[in-house]
């Protein structure tokens, strides 16, 4: 590792706070759908949806959550493909008239997030959201901007807290930088 960007502690204090952001934003809904986007999300999205239940029960309201899991992926190495390989979307019909949340691990370009709303909103939702845990400050950027986001990081590759490096650090329990050595060990 190169440094720990943001400790384990900090990342769940934030994710606390955007579950409460999160509920507030949706007042008047009785069941939210949260769509947690696998691999990376996992963690985040599991954090995210219990400090959700603990709010909701400790304020006493009238709403239901019901997760479910898509996988979409971009990554070879630390380049994005420019592709998104979509698995896990072969059936969201369920999903019409409901209002949902996207869990992601980080929005680099943004563009694999645009191709998921693009093919989530053609099973026409009430509404639609997306929570970042993390929001890369890159000029590749295509503009997409999630409605609730945990950090902003540097232009690097990270890892930890659910982001993995070729499916290797993904249970670091704090977000990093991966260093030249590290990447050059664990390419594929």
């Amino acid at each position: 590792l190169k440094s720990i960007l943001i400790p384990n502690g900090l990342v769940k204090d934030r994710t606390h706070k955007l579950a409460v952001d999160i509920l507030s934003s949706v007042p008047n809904t009785k069941s939210l759908v949260v769509l947690c986007v696998l691999k990376g999300g996992y963690k985040f999205c599991s954090e995210l949806v219990d400090a959700m239940e603990r709010y909701i029960c400790s304020c006493e309201i009238n709403m239901s959550i019901k997760v479910e899991f898509i996988r979409l992926k971009s990554y070879h190495n630390v380049s994005s493909t420019g592709e998104v390989e979509v698995i896990g979307l072969s059936n969201l019909s369920h999903l019409t008239g409901k209002d949902i949340l996207i869990v992601e691990d980080i929005i680099d370009t943004g563009k694999t997030m645009t191709k998921a709303l693009e093919l989530i909103k053609q099973y026409n939702p009430n509404s639609v959201q997306c929570a970042s845990l993390l929001l890369k400050r890159t000029d590749k950027s295509c503009g997409y901007v999630p409605e609730f986001i945990g950090f902003s990081c540097p232009d690097e590759f990270v890892l930890g807290y659910g982001l993995d490096y070729n499916e290797f650090f993904r249970d670091f329990p704090h977000i990093g930088v991966i260093n030249e050595e590290g990447i050059k060990q664990f390419a594929v």
